[in-house]
């Protein structure tokens, strides 16, 4: 194995500007506690960029796409040939985050760890080539331990531009036929949770699908089960490229110093391996949505996350999350502009 920098330690938060930040709230012209999650999400920030009072006017916004062997298991109601048609939707402008990110000014990049389609060279995507999708993992792995450290890499260089161009906030998207199956296998087998519990439709399967998939998954879960207590054996056993990119950004973040907000239910798996990885990543991660797939959740409530949003929202690419920027940006603002009860002269609550 090569050196194993997700293990690297994260950066610390700067508890003096939580402190300082926290104080701030208890100042400003408004009973304490009353913008509820708007506070507290604007004290974390404070923590997160070393300053009392924190701004998110440069976000980065990477879609990670890749395609999955357990499509051949009838898992999904689209055929995977559409992974590749989106990338080139993502980088025309006319998919929704590419609209979300227009909107919100953030810089959109496209990284294509490994499709089907053969010979995909799209301008303004960054093609990795780590293989043709995954292997199919109700058979066996989904990839090689050497694919999942080159798309656990090629996560880490997105998030390391991220930072190099100055970003306050990284959102990751994610774009793979199957890999609802994917990431519902995968934190089926880290929280050893029932596969009911965690299986949905994805992108629109009926009830008699959800079940197929199901039983795809117990299966999987069966042929893998020696390695379940390994997170990272676990995500190259059942995860899919853009999954194990995601963790690899998630962790890359923390490491330097840069806030995450993690999108709906796939990028929500993707966050817990990286947590059950390295805990130290979880204080730098933020959460945009709770999503209408059933297992979004159970995966939120494992990591003690609290949403911005709950708006049924089942779409993927990092749209749930982008809907949440302006949410965030707005309460950076309340937490920077309002007036103190002394600048206001406001009389303050009495002792």
């Amino acid at each position: 194995m090569t050196q194993a920098w997700w293990l690297n330690p994260c950066k610390p938060v700067d508890t003096d500007a939580v402190e300082n930040a926290a104080a701030r709230q208890q100042q400003l012209t408004k009973p304490a506690g009353s913008l509820g999650q708007l506070e507290s999400v604007a004290v974390q920030l404070a923590g997160l960029q070393g300053r009392i009072k924190p701004n998110l006017d440069q976000v980065w916004i990477a879609i990670f796409a890749g395609d999955h062997g357990v499509v051949a298991e009838g898992v999904s109601a689209f055929p995977q040939e559409v992974t590749g048609q989106m990338l080139l939707n993502f980088v025309s402008g006319g998919a929704a985050i590419s609209v979300l990110a227009r909107q919100l000014g953030a810089q959109l990049e496209v990284v294509d760890l490994g499709t089907v389609t053969p010979s995909l060279n799209l301008p303004g995507v960054r093609h990795l080539n780590i293989g043709p999708g995954t292997a199919n993992f109700a058979k066996g792995p989904a990839m090689t331990q050497a694919q999942g450290e080159l798309a656990l890499q090629g996560g880490r260089d997105s998030a390391l531009r991220a930072k190099a161009a100055g970003a306050q906030l990284f959102i990751g998207g994610e774009m793979g036929i199957g890999n609802t199956t994917a990431a519902s296998a995968l934190a089926c087998a880290l929280l050893d949770c029932p596969v009911a519990h965690l299986t949905g439709p994805g992108t629109g399967l009926n009830a008699e699908g959800v079940s197929h998939k199901a039983q795809v998954i117990e299966r999987a879960l069966a042929l893998h089960a020696a390695q379940r207590g390994d997170a990272l054996q676990t995500l190259f056993n059942l995860g899919g490229f853009e999954i194990a990119a995601l963790v690899g950004a998630y962790l890359a973040c923390a490491q330097e110093g840069v806030a995450v907000l993690v999108d709906g239910f796939i990028c929500t798996v993707a966050a817990l391996v990286a947590v059950r990885l390295n805990p130290a990543c979880r204080e730098w991660l933020l959460f945009g949505h709770r999503g209408a797939e059933p297992g979004h959740r159970h995966v939120l409530e494992t990591l003690g996350a609290e949403p911005l949003l709950e708006l049924g929202l089942r779409l993927g690419e990092g749209s749930g999350a982008a809907l949440a920027v302006p949410l965030l940006r707005l309460a950076c603002d309340l937490h920077g502009q309002m007036a103190t009860f002394a600048e206001a002269a406001v009389a303050d609550r009495p002792a």
